[in-house]
């Protein structure tokens, strides 16, 4: 079945905002130097630490958010209030620099997984189905790229295969249950996948603070990148997903990729 003049559309939009350059060429945009400079100021082993902070956010976060927001489809985003409350987190986080990071990024991220699950309902999903909790956490996947990935896929598609197989996994254990609960395992795994792909993009956020002339202001700065990032992923996502209900995956996905190649 071939996609409608609209819906063909609309895929273009969602593919030019998920093919389109990732964080870290927004912040070197706005800062006007290659992040890779900035490394001089990380201390030894950051990345490590940085994994293990990512993964305690997500895990923060998911409790949190995908656990308390009330689901209601078709309702319209708050990216806006989302974007002041996590540039204000940012603005703390840059003033107290790297050391922050642990308390910061939690706020951060689950504020970022709101608005992803704000947007996700704008798109008409119900955040009581499981699958639609997991597939908000994979937007953290997004715009990222990692040596996993099959060049001959689409970063988004190659994103969502690396992630197939512990998000049905995760998404068995996850009905009535938190991510304390039982079947736990599963979920935890999912979420360190995620993680090992969005610490990439929380490193070169991190790079960038580290340099001592960004502050409080810069920090604001790079958490309202951010944000804006995500959200733009989780609208891109949430389109793919909701034409993939109409038309099928494969459909969808084959359209996509046509339009990469043109």
């Amino acid at each position: 079945m071939n996609l409608s003049k609209n819906h063909l559309e609309e895929l273009r939009h969602a593919m030019e905002i998920l093919e389109n350059p990732g964080i870290i060429a927004k912040i070197t945009n706005i800062f006007g130097q290659p992040i890779e400079k900035a490394l001089e100021f990380l201390p030894k082993n950051i990345h490590e630490k940085i994994g293990s902070i990512t993964e305690t956010a997500l895990l923060k976060a998911a409790d949190t958010a995908i656990f308390t927001m009330k689901d209601t489809p078709n309702t319209q985003p708050s990216n806006w209030w989302h974007k002041i409350s996590v540039a204000t987190s940012g603005a703390v986080g840059g003033f107290f620099g790297l050391p922050a990071l642990a308390v910061e990024l939690p706020i951060s991220t689950t504020i970022m997984l709101r608005s992803i699950i704000d947007i996700a309902r704008s798109q008409g999903e119900s955040i009581s189905d499981p699958n639609v909790k997991l597939a908000c956490l994979e937007v953290f996947a997004l715009g990222g790229n990692s040596e996993s990935d099959d060049a001959s896929e689409s970063g988004y598609f190659a994103a969502r295969i690396a992630l197939t197989k512990t998000m049905a996994e995760a998404a068995n254990k996850l009905a009535g249950k938190t991510i304390a609960g039982e079947g736990a395992s599963a979920i935890i795994n999912f979420i360190s996948k995620i993680a090992s792909r969005f610490s990439i993009q929380i490193s070169e956020k991190v790079t960038a603070q580290a340099v001592p002339a960004i502050g409080a202001a810069g920090g604001a700065i790079l958490n309202t990148l951010f944000i804006d990032h995500f959200q733009d992923m989780a609208k891109g996502h949430f389109i793919v997903r909701r034409l993939e209900k109409v038309y099928g995956e494969e459909t969808v996905r084959h359209a996509y990729e046509e339009m990469l190649k043109r």
